[in-house]
């Protein structure tokens, strides 16, 4: 039995879509049909969307209701638009990926029962929703909080009770109020409220005291001012009422601002009969988000726009969340606007002395034309008409939610407290989504630092630094990203690098770059807006500087394209990386001079080349340990002393770093020096002692093999050599006998007085002399060394090589003993008299 029918006309534009919403909210709303108000509503959508947009035809839309349900119709003028059906190998007509269909399937998932019905000038879809099953006579209750999770309150619950005549003078002032607000009641009585409230609104903008006095139910925050003159935070509910003559006055109840769950109560909804529903009253905030509600903080917000529009038939709604500081309120989702007008946009909140800045109150603008700049975010829009309120949380400012339409006048001081109701009821929990999303972008921030970090400090080459930079930040932190460096102060910044999220337009990037003056290196830290790359690149593009060791050493720039923006913790985060790279390039660039200046250094301690000795084989290997970023004191060297006759030398100085690497200079150049004054070799070694014990703290032990080489005509030689601390050279036979070439003499710089003598030995054809440093018999594995019998037992397998493949060999031999790098310097100095035959 249909007991109430209401219908309405909608006229084909896009705007009637969310007054069709409206009319079947309200309209159900006002039948006591709640719990089946959000199904409705979504398919009545659906449906009107179908007729004005799609079919473009006006949309007459009837609700009928029952005692167990409501029957709603959407009809359009359009009879022969047909009911699409399914042909074979086509997708379902209810597939989501279609662009028709969707109100059909929406219905075949949420209806009780649906259909579709011709006439002769309209086509009706219809669909009925039922109400759910409910025992009479039940209640439903929250669940059982434990006794510890409780709110603490004072000794005994305060409200206080306020009577308001109708001139909105305090007429009654009850004893908790006293205690509340330190205000005796003589005090009290007879004062306007207005003396009293701290409402949070600018005259003439919206909604006061006065107005919400004048509505027949009211509650909201605001403050009363305290007999100590401090403003204290209260949740009341207003109440008008008519006294004994017939007189309208109002009744307050006030309580403590955190303890507002003792007044504010949820949307009463008539039922039929003006009877209040038996059922458990709907939660506000599920009312006005819906249910299930979204769990993450970007769907909730975006839900809370859309419901705002449909709620006060607006063109538009948006919703922008402040920053931690509150200067600053940042869009977060919008519903209805240009796409011009997105994510992260930020305005500022205007503030003034001694009053509210004007998004920390409701507000409503009848022509926005008329206040330029009033809504920053609606300009050149097209909306005229906004009613915005403030989200707030404790009393402090957490967001702003709008809504806007195309029609001046729109908006009403009522309409300005049904938003700020609703407002009211989602604070909190978009709040608690902010500080969730917040703590997850902290955390990530933080292991993407630990990350960044780790990788940074893995490497000391520059170009790979540089591109662990650019990586890290494209796509984590922006679009694209270019990096600036600057060799010394007065040279202009250099574009180094460059990446794009899109490889292929990665190039022409860099031609745009190239087009732009570099950025000005400025020392302020934290991101600036680099106008000139915005112009000709697009979108927006920040810099950040290089700061390391108090200097500008480059500049990290990024952007994004011009639908995005960047977010305040993006930039932090980007601030925070840009430091921690700084430091990183500029110890890439310190390790690159000193391994420079270090490898100069080595090579200038290292003989240019060794001389070519008629009838003798002379081979040479050196092998520095470590990557480079010391110098060893390791060093060899072959040179002539006079016609005929050849000195030679292989040394190891005790320690690296400068200080060896000034005792390996002395070393070298004093045994040329020394050698071709005509000394002999204990002269020369006995000389190079005083020399290196002059040295004083900066001396260094010093092993060394020096000997002369002198070319026999039959083909043989004669070498003459000391021995100094260094290990022996071994001469290897051609039928493969191994044995020491000399004897082992004291080593360098430690005794003043030495006495050291010269070996002879002559080297016949096939002869091989190999000469090595330590570095070569004390390498290790484990516990293992090689030692002087290992490389002899390698020396015994190079018979009949060149002098060439015996180093070589025996190089191989040492780097196969153990499976880790060497951690000290290798040479080999291989000598060989060939046989005469293999000369010709």
């Amino acid at each position: 039995m249909i007991t109430a029918r209401a219908a309405a006309s909608f006229d084909p534009l896009g705007r009637s879509v969310a007054a069709a919403r409206a009319f079947v909210r309200d309209t159900l709303h006002g039948w006591g049909f709640a719990d089946i108000v959000d199904d409705a509503v979504v398919l009545t959508s659906e449906l009107v969307t179908n007729a004005v947009v799609h079919a473009g035809t006006r949309a007459e839309v009837l609700c009928l209701r029952a005692e167990d349900g409501v029957r709603v119709e959407v009809a359009d003028r359009y009879p022969e638009r047909e009911l699409p059906l399914q042909h074979p190998g086509e997708r379902p007509y209810a597939d989501p990926d279609r662009e028709n269909g969707r109100g059909l399937m929406l219905c075949a998932a949420l209806a009780t029962r649906w259909g579709v019905e011709y006439t002769a000038t309209h086509k009706h879809v219809w669909f009925r929703l039922d109400l759910p099953d409910r025992p009479v006579g039940t209640r439903s209750a929250g669940p059982v909080v434990p006794d510890q999770l409780l709110p603490l309150a004072d000794s005994r619950v305060r409200v206080a009770v306020l009577q308001i005549d109708g001139a909105d003078t305090v007429s009654a002032w009850n004893e908790d109020a006293e205690h509340i607000f330190g205000h005796p009641s003589e005090k009290a009585v007879g004062r306007p409220l207005a003396e009293l409230a701290a409402w949070p609104q600018t005259p003439g903008t919206g909604t006061g005291i006065a107005e919400a006095l004048r509505l027949s139910r009211w509650e909201g925050s605001y403050g009363i001012r305290g007999a100590d003159g401090r403003v204290i935070p209260v949740y009341a509910s207003h109440l008008r009422v008519r006294d004994a003559h017939g007189e309208p006055s109002i009744v307050c109840l006030l309580v403590h601002d955190d303890e507002r769950a003792l007044l504010q109560s949820p949307l009463r909804v008539p039922s039929d009969g003006a009877q209040l529903n038996e059922a458990r009253l709907p939660d506000p905030f599920e009312m006005f988000i819906g249910s299930p509600a979204p769990d993450d903080l970007d769907g909730l917000l975006q839900r809370t726009v859309e419901r705002a529009r449909d709620m006060l038939d607006a063109d538009s709604a948006f919703l922008l969340l402040a920053t931690d500081d509150e200067t600053e309120l940042e869009v977060r989702a919008a519903t209805g606007l240009p796409s011009t007008r997105q994510r992260f946009a930020r305005v500022p909140v205007e503030a003034g002395t001694n009053r509210y800045g004007s998004a920390r109150m409701p507000a409503v603008h009848d022509d926005l034309s008329a206040v330029p700049g009033a809504v920053p975010l609606l300009e050149a829009t097209g909306m005229r008409s906004v009613v915005t309120v403030p989200l707030k949380v404790e009393g402090r400012l957490t967001g702003s939610l709008g809504v806007a339409t195309e029609y001046p006048g729109r908006y009403s001081n009522e309409d300005a407290l049904r938003l700020q109701f609703a407002a009211d009821r989602i604070a909190l929990a978009v709040e608690s989504a902010r500080l969730g999303e917040l703590e997850r972008l902290r955390r990530g921030s933080l292991s993407f630092l630990v990350e960044a970090s780790d990788l940074l400090a893995g490497t000391l080459d520059r170009d790979q630094t540089l591109a662990l930079m650019a990586q890290m930040t494209v796509p984590t932190l922006a679009t694209w990203c270019a990096v600036y460096t600057i060799a010394d102060q007065t040279s202009d910044p250099y574009l180094s690098y460059v990446l794009h999220e899109d490889e292929e337009r990665i190039d022409g990037l860099k031609d745009l770059l190239s087009q732009v003056s570099p950025p000005e290196p400025v020392r302020e830290a934290g991101a600036r807006p680099w106008p000139d790359a915005s112009l000709t690149v697009g979108g927006e593009t920040v810099v950040l500087p290089l700061l390391a060791r108090n200097r500008v050493i480059g500049m990290l720039t990024l952007g994004r394209p011009s639908e995005e923006h960047f977010r305040q913790e993006i930039l932090e985060l980007a601030d925070d990386l840009s430091r921690r790279a700084a430091l990183a390039l500029d110890n890439a660039r310190l390790y690159s001079e000193r391994t420079a200046i270090s490898r100069s250094l080595q090579r200038s301690l290292l003989p240019p080349g060794s001389p070519a000795i008629p009838g003798m084989e002379v081979e040479v290997i050196y092998r520095a340990a470590g990557e480079g970023n010391e110098v060893g004191g390791d060093f060899y060297d072959v040179f002539p002393i006079r016609p005929g006759v050849y000195g030679f030398a292989i040394g190891d100085v005790c320690g690296t770093g400068p200080e060896a690497a000034a005792v390996t200079g002395l070393a070298r150049h004093a045994l040329r020096l020394l050698a071709r004054e005509g000394l002999g070799g204990p002269a020369v070694l006995e000389r190079l002692n005083a020399a290196i014990l002059d040295e004083g703290a900066r001396s260094r032990f010093l092993t060394l093999l020096y000997g002369e080489l002198h070319p026999q005509p039959n083909g043989g030689a004669l070498m003459k050599v000391v021995c100094a601390g260094h290990p022996l050279p071994l001469r290897l036979r051609p039928n493969g006998e191994v044995t020491p070439a000399a004897d082992p003499q004291p080593l360098l710089g430690v005794m003043d007085d030495l006495e050291l003598y010269e070996q002879t030995l002559m080297l016949d054809p096939g002869d091989v002399l190999l000469c090595v440093t330590d570095g070569i018999t004390e390498r290790r594995e484990g516990t293992r060394m090689l030692g002087d019998d290992g490389l002899t037992e390698v020396l015994t397998t190079c018979t009949g090589l060149t002098a060439g493949a015996v180093a070589s060999r025996v190089l191989r031999a040492v780097e196969r003993f153990a499976a880790e790098p060497a951690s000290d310097d290798m040479a080999i100095l291989t000598f060989r008299v060939p046989h005469q035959r293999e000369g010709e």
